[in-house]
């Protein structure tokens, strides 16, 4: 049974069709590379993939039960999407890595915290910093920390690297690879040929909402 399935999905707003008739799989532990030029519904795919929007026509499945008859705020848990744009609240570093524990109920793991922290080349004293005073770089590791704090079932990363120098970019590539690697679902939407072909097993190319071609890399 797949993992995610889409069948006929279609999606639409202010009278534009940007997902239309969409079918496709994923099964757990897939690696699947997007890629797409700009404006061809990829975004939107990822969005349609964790119950962030709802589609406006065909079926979305996970686990093959219907996503839509699904607690949104469970499926978030297990299905995390880091955005192109990194959001973060409160004020400071360390609201942002408590957040995954405030809405389990659960007390903060410092000690993960660091060692996920170290992981993507930051210490413990960043914990107070200022979001408002953090590079577009830092903000999207530390979204990618908060993300990854509890380990889901599927990664959706949407140009999860953008903001990155060539260093810290292939930090982030590695950590996501040994996740993919432990079982996690990887849905990584790149503009970037090199890295869409670096570790996935399936590249997806998407255009004017529709699915134009599939590839196996391995």
């Amino acid at each position: 049974m797949a993992q995610i399935a889409f069948q006929n999905v279609s999606y639409r707003r202010g009278g534009k069709e940007i997902v239309k008739n969409l079918s496709a799989e994923f099964a757990p532990g897939d690696f699947v590379s997007i890629v797409g030029p700009s404006g061809s519904g990829k975004s939107t795919f990822l969005r349609l993939c964790c119950h962030l929007i709802s589609p406006t026509g065909g079926k979305i499945l996970f686990h093959g039960k219907d996503m839509l008859r699904e607690n949104p705020i469970e499926i978030r848990k297990k299905i995390r999407y880091c955005f192109q744009e990194p959001v973060l609240w409160g004020n400071t570093v360390e609201d942002n890595v408590a957040f995954p524990y405030r809405i389990r109920n659960r007390k903060a793991d410092r000690e993960k915290i660091v060692s996920l922290l170290s992981r993507f080349h930051m210490d413990e004293s960043c914990l107070t910093h200022d979001v408002k005073s953090l590079s577009g770089g830092e903000k999207q590791r530390i979204a990618l920390v908060r993300t990854l704090l509890f380990e889901p079932e599927v990664l959706l990363l949407d140009e999860a690297t953008s903001a990155l120098d060539a260093d810290n970019a292939e930090l982030v590539e590695k950590e996501i690879y040994r996740l993919n690697q432990k079982g996690v679902t990887v849905l990584w939407v790149t503009h970037n040929d090199a890295q869409s072909r670096k570790y996935a097993n399936r590249l997806l190319t998407i255009e004017n909402g529709q699915i134009q071609s599939r590839e196996e890399l391995k």
